[in-house]
C-alpha cells in the first residue's frame, strides 16, 4: 500500500516520527478500526483517528443527537440535533478526510454484532452501558481482536487495553463484579465536557500504538487519570482464572462462518 501525494502532505507530521513513518502511516492507511459508541469519548477518538488516517471506520450508535450532547460530544452541532449519531458523525468525519472510508450503523452492540468484530482489527469501547461493554468484550476476546476501552463521569477517567484471546492479558469481564448491575451514570452525575476529550483523545492514541507498533500500550494496565486533583496512576490488570469470558476456553469466532 501507497501513499498519494496528498496523503504524504497530510500526514507530513507522522512520517517523520520514528515510532511510525512510511511503514507505520501505511499501517493506519490498511487498518479497521470499530468505534462503539460516537458520544462523549467517541466523538473526539474518532475525530483523531480519522485525521490519521485509519482506512475504514466503522461508527456505532443506535442514538439521536440530544441538545444536551453538544457540551461534550465534538463532532456535532445544533443542526445535528436529532439525527442519528453515527450517520452525522460519519458526515462530519467525511468533511475532515476524504481518504478514510467511513461506516455508519445505527444500532446498538449487542450479542447479536458478534460477526461485525471478526472483520475489525482493532476495535474501541465507548460505550455507557454494561451489557454492550460485557458483549463487546466477549466477542473481541473469541475472535483474537484488540480491545481498548475508556470511561468517564465527573472529573474522572480511566482507560485500558486488552488483548485477551490465548491468555496473552486480562480482559474487560475481569474488571467488573460477576453480577455487574448499571451503576451511576453521567445523566445522574453529570460529566465535564473536557474530560471526556481528554479520555477519547488517550482512546486514539492507544489505538494508534497499537496498530503501528509504536511504544507500549496498556495492555494488562490500567490508566487512571483524575481530572481535579490533575493526576494519572496506572495499575497493574492481572488475569482473573474464574473469569467466564477468558479464564476458561471460549470458542473461537474466527472458525465460524459469519
Amino acid at each position: 500500500m501507497s501513499l498519494t501525494q496528498d496523503e504524504i502532505t497530510r500526514y507530513a507530521r507522522h512520517l517523520v516520527l520514528k515510532e511510525i513513518g512510511g511503514p507505520g502511516q501505511n499501517a493506519l492507511k490498511a487498518a479497521r478500526v470499530l468505534i462503539v459508541g460516537a458520544g462523549g469519548l467517541g466523538a473526539p477518538a474518532a475525530l483523531y483517528l480519522a485525521a490519521a488516517g485509519i482506512g475504514t471506520l466503522t461508527l456505532m450508535d443506535d442514538d439521536t443527537v440530544a441538545l444536551s450532547n453538544l457540551q461534550r460530544q465534538v463532532l456535532f452541532g445544533t443542526a445535528d440535533v436529532g439525527q442519528a449519531k453515527a450517520e452525522a458523525a460519519a458526515r462530519a468525519l467525511g468533511r475532515r478526510n476524504p481518504h478514510v472510508r467511513l461506516e455508519p450503523l445505527v444500532r446498538r452492540f449487542d450479542d447479536r454484532c458478534t460477526a461485525l468484530v471478526q472483520d475489525q482489527d482493532l476495535v474501541l469501547d465507548a460505550t455507557d452501558n454494561f451489557a454492550s461493554r460485557l458483549a463487546l468484550n466477549a466477542a473481541c476476546h473469541a475472535a483474537g481482536v484488540p480491545l481498548v476501552s475508556g470511561a468517564a463521569i465527573g472529573f474522572d477517567g480511566q482507560l485500558a487495553a486488552f488483548d485477551s484471546h490465548g491468555g496473552k492479558t486480562a480482559c474487560y469481564r475481569c474488571l467488573v463484579p460477576e453480577t455487574a448491575q448499571e451503576g451511576e451514570t453521567c445523566e445522574s452525575l453529570g460529566v465535564v465536557g473536557a474530560l471526556t476529550g481528554v479520555v477519547g483523545a488517550l482512546m486514539a492514541l492507544e489505538a494508534i500504538k497499537i496498530i503501528t507498533g509504536a511504544g507500549s500500550p496498556l495492555y494488562g494496565r490500567l490508566m487512571v487519570y483524575d481530572g481535579l486533583a490533575g493526576t494519572c496512576r496506572t495499575l497493574d490488570l492481572p488475569r482473573d482464572p474464574a473469569c467466564p469470558v477468558c479464564g476458561g476456553q471460549s470458542p473461537d469466532l474466527r472458525t465460524r462462518s459469519p
